[in-house]
């Protein structure tokens, strides 16, 4: 591609990498990553992404950047205060490396971000504090027929670890029954967002983000020349002790998190643009009169009360709508959300936009009749999820 740097032999940039006789350069600079969160890991990821020269790099997070996060975050300064972490991230790592294309993506990337960028990276890195984030990106990858690298980090200790969906196991099966109780703690009897919970700290230290930024870096680099790496595995770090070892994680047959989508249609379409009936009418066309559409998570159609029992209409995300928000104006309790994760036809909604409901842009959405499926990728959306890396799409959409 013209504008991705070109590394030549006379550029020593990167001399001492290519002294290793398995390297590819090349490879770097047309890599794209995905990177989801840009706390203390992301920091130290996106800063080693662009000190190994990786081409481009999408980063996403929700958060905007507080005072305890200067102690624990190389990429930001005192003045950056209020500031959101994607944006500022991502112009600190283009000051590393000027030939580093990045672009920041700031929302909650279990409900607002579309299974399209997934589809375009050639790797997932994740930093994250919360389990509902990673079996979110799980599924994201599985369908996408993505690998994604794990890390996580409390007090001096973590974990890095690489999960092949297609092939070995995911991070589904590596969660106990203890784990889902804890995800489910996070979200109040009423399913919408709780506040104290969601603003949960997490105690961590700059030393140990940078152990495991670095340990997943290299296995995305590993990934990238077709080496062996932790896949289906996990490197344990112990901080106090200094003790580290890796850990084999089992498969789970039962486990419903390891299939992709396919067959992926690509459609230049937008979901601001398109409505409900007419994405139906289209499956319909494809599959059969029988056919419905179904979503990657729960959207929101209402709130209804119980006490007073007023019902409002109100479509978005499940996610975006906190605990607080969904109490009654009137009798001040939880109000009980009206979800859906299907259409089949008789909804009352068909004539508003895919956006208006909630569905995230550039997402692929399911079609089925049957055992049946087809998958339609809103591939419109594309250049506002990418911005300045549109060109890095491949002539047939998103997928590489």
């Amino acid at each position: 591609m013209s504008d991705i740097l070109q590394v030549t032999a006379e550029d020593d940039r990167f001399a001492r990498f290519r002294l290793m006789s398995w390297w590819d350069q090349h490879k770097l600079a047309r890599a794209r990553v995905l990177v989801i969160g840009a706390g203390a890991l992301g920091n130290e990821i996106l800063k080693n992404l662009a000190l190994l020269g990786i081409g481009q790099v999408v980063v996403c997070d929700l958060d905007h950047i507080e005072q305890s996060n200067l102690s624990r975050s190389v990429l930001f300064r005192e003045h950056d205060k209020g500031r959101p972490k994607s944006v500022i991230a991502a112009e600190r790592a283009r000051e590393i490396y000027a030939g580093l294309h990045v672009v920041p993506w700031a929302g909650n990337v279990v409900y607002d971000l579309g299974l399209g960028i997934y589809r375009w990276a050639d790797i997932v890195i994740a930093g994250l504090d919360n389990r509902e984030a990673r079996v979110s990106i799980n599924r994201a990858a599985a369908r996408s027929g993505k690998v994604w690298i794990d890390g996580a980090i409390e007090r001096l200790d973590g974990v890095a670890r690489v999960f092949d969906p297609a092939c070995g196991p995911c991070y589904e099966c590596t969660m106990s029954e203890n784990d889902w109780k804890m995800l489910a703690a996070r979200r109040s009897c009423a399913l919408l967002t709780r506040n104290d919970i969601t603003q949960g700290k997490t105690p961590t230290t700059p030393t140990t983000a940078s152990i495991i930024a670095g340990i997943q870096c290299q296995e995305a680099v590993k990934w990238l020349h077709g080496l062996e790496t932790l896949s289906g595995k996990g490197f344990v770090f112990e901080g106090l002790s200094h003790q580290s070892y890796v850990v084999n994680y089992t498969r789970r047959e039962e486990c419903p998190s390891h299939d992709p989508y396919d067959p992926v249609e690509t459609l230049d379409r937008q979901v601001g643009s398109t409505t409900v009936r007419e994405l139906l009418t289209q499956a319909r066309a494809d599959l059969g009169d029988g056919a419905i559409l179904e979503f990657n998570s729960d959207l929101l159609a209402g709130l209804d009360c119980p006490q007073c029992g007023e019902s409002s209409e109100l479509f978005a995300s499940l996610g975006k709508v906190s605990e607080s928000q969904g109490q009654c104006p009137k009798c001040r309790v939880p109000r009980t959300p009206r979800t859906f994760h299907v259409v089949t036809g008789s909804e009352s909604f068909l004539d508003r936009t895919l956006e208006s409901i909630g569905v995230p842009a550039w997402d692929v959405i399911a079609a089925r009749a049957g055992q049946t499926y087809r998958y339609y990728e809103f591939a419109g959306d594309a250049r506002s999820v990418l911005g300045s890396l549109h060109h890095t799409l491949s002539p047939q959409g998103a997928s590489s």
